[in-house]
């Protein structure tokens, strides 16, 4: 019965001392999504790299490291020059993340502090070479283009580090006041011009409408005169005659003198 009673607690005590080493030596490894693992095989950098999920791995020799893959975003300032030497002070934000399939090589050879060690450093530089090809006032007003050139630069550069550029931003550009107050004086000067030839143009537009009117009513009384003609004149008599016989009312006037009126027509009628 001892015998019995002792290998039942042997195997147990076994499995309690496996389980404790088990713990102890971890011989498993979690990849959290939007993960990968590198895998090193006494230090050495393994080829394969792990995809999210539960692995297996060998205690002792094998070490598995996380890298963050998922897209991070990093703003930065620097101060540059333009190409006329106007001092610049650009910040830009950059969203970024690692290959996942190369999450190896970029430990390899940058660590997991990539973003101190390769994106900031080629940040600072890519803005600093693309502002000097630009005038101060150009980079206010091909900013759409600064942007972009800086976006594609950037993405050059750090896809040799297995880094891939998901999005470029120019948050804001900041100058001297000096070239800020130049820049709204050039402005309010622009204004000032456009309204005056804004002005001229509907200056001439009202001479124009104020001569075509001129010369229309000019040309409608020279073609009066020239309908106007003695039959003309002498039907106009003959119609305010007619008016004025129909307005009489039968009774000649009783007043004679130079105050009176004459009666019109009379005589032209009778020869009718």
């Amino acid at each position: 019965m001892e015998g019995v009673k002792k290998g039942p607690l042997k195997t147990l005590l076994l499995l309690v001392v496996v389980m404790v080493v088990a713990i102890a030596f971890k011989p498993w490894v979690q990849v959290g999504a939007g993960e990968r693992g590198v895998v090193l095989n006494f230090g050495a950098v393994q080829e394969k790299v792990l995809d999210e999920g539960i692995h297996f791995r060998v205690p002792v020799m094998q070490q598995i490291i996380l890298i963050d893959i998922k897209i991070q975003k990093v703003v930065t300032d620097a101060a540059s020059a333009s190409s006329d030497l106007q001092d610049v002070a650009l910040s830009v934000a950059l969203n970024y993340h690692i290959i996942p399939d190369k999450a190896n090589r970029v430990y390899q050879t940058i660590g997991v502090e990539f973003k101190e060690r390769m994106i900031d450093p080629a940040i600072q530089e890519v803005m600093k070479a693309v502002s000097a090809r630009y005038t101060a006032e150009e980079l206010i007003t091909k900013r759409p283009a600064v942007s972009a050139e800086m976006q594609e630069s950037l993405t050059k550069r750090l896809l040799l580090s297995n880094i891939s550029v998901d999005a470029f931003s120019i948050v804001s550009f900041s100058f001297s006041k000096i070239f800020t107050d130049a820049i709204e004086a050039k402005q309010t000067a622009e204004q000032n011009a456009l309204k005056a030839e804004r002005d001229l143009d509907r200056i001439k537009v009202e001479a124009q409408q104020t001569i075509a009117a001129a010369t229309a009513e000019a040309e409608a009384l020279r073609l009066q005169k020239m309908n106007i003609s003695p039959d003309l004149i002498e039907l106009r008599k003959i119609e305010a005659n007619l008016k004025a016989i129909e307005k009489w009312n039968g009774i000649l006037p009783q007043v004679t003198g130079a105050g009176a009126v004459p009666f019109i027509g009379v005589s032209d009628l009778r020869e009718d």
